[in-house]
């Protein structure tokens, strides 16, 4: 990557988040509205996968393509990115979230209002808040939530560093995107059961924002529990054990190896 200002890698992480979650919950709508006949949670989960390698190719050239706030901890917290350039960097993703949303709801609003006669509903028959934002199972507590946050995270980043570290096995930087997408995808067919798979504070929290203001209310907010918190706490927990994980049991090994050589 050349040169940037951080004008150019705040529009670069909007972008790319804005690419992620448009096509993610776009994903998410056509099954909830169509009441499945145009897809199911495979074609939900392989959206979202391939939603993920579309951002990391719209943004990678200028930032690496971070698109989620745990990403951008880790990296802080691990790799020396810039700590001045974290706050920036989640707003930035949060509003493509947020934008990314009110696309979808604009594109799809007639037939949202075929689904729904116009009632926004957050929980229960006809919800569809859920296509923009994750709520938990009903079995779910807070703390299993927080666990399923922590633990689907951790295994998102520790797998990333794995993929883009060029001392390991790491494919070649036009497959990245695509291996990446393909984790997102392997996540969501195993760790999507209990509440949707967030493990992106952005991805939840910008289009949880753009419901607020939509239709929906501050229900959004306060529904599940005040649920809200878990998918933003839990992501940023995990991205740094993931990463710390990471370096401790394979990237600290691969640095001493390098420099036996």
């Amino acid at each position: 990557m050349g040169r940037t200002t951080l004008k150019q890698e705040l529009l670069a992480e909007f972008l790319g988040t804005f690419t992620l979650v448009v096509f993610g919950v776009a994903s998410v709508a056509q099954v909830v509205l169509s009441e499945g006949k145009t897809g199911g949670f495979l074609s939900i989960n392989l959206g979202w996968g391939l939603a993920v390698a579309m951002g990391v190719y719209v943004a990678g050239g200028v930032t690496g393509a971070h698109l989620n706030p745990a990403v951008t901890l880790a990296l802080a917290v691990r790799r020396g990115f810039a700590w001045r350039k974290v706050f920036p960097y989640w707003l930035a993703q949060i509003l493509g979230g947020f934008a990314a949303s009110a696309v979808v709801f604009i594109t799809y609003r007639e037939a949202f209002n075929a689904f729904d006669k116009g009632t926004r509903i957050i929980l229960g028959d006809k919800a569809t808040a859920g296509i923009f934002a994750t709520y938990p199972q009903p079995f779910l507590s807070t703390l299993g939530g927080l666990i399923d946050q922590t633990v689907g995270t951790a295994l998102l980043v520790l797998v990333i560093l794995a993929i883009i570290d060029s001392r390991n096995t790491a494919p070649s930087a036009n497959m990245a995107p695509l291996i990446i997408g393909l984790l997102v995808f392997l996540i969501g067919m195993t760790f999507g059961f209990n509440s949707g798979y967030a493990i992106n504070p952005a991805r939840d929290l910008g289009p949880r924002l753009f419901t607020l203001v939509g239709g929906w209310g501050t229900e959004v907010f306060s529904a599940a529990n005040y649920w809200f918190w878990v998918p933003i706490v839990g992501p940023l927990l995990g991205g740094v054990l993931g990463a710390g994980t990471y370096d401790r049991l394979i990237g600290n090994y691969l640095t001493i190896s390098s420099e036996a050589k």
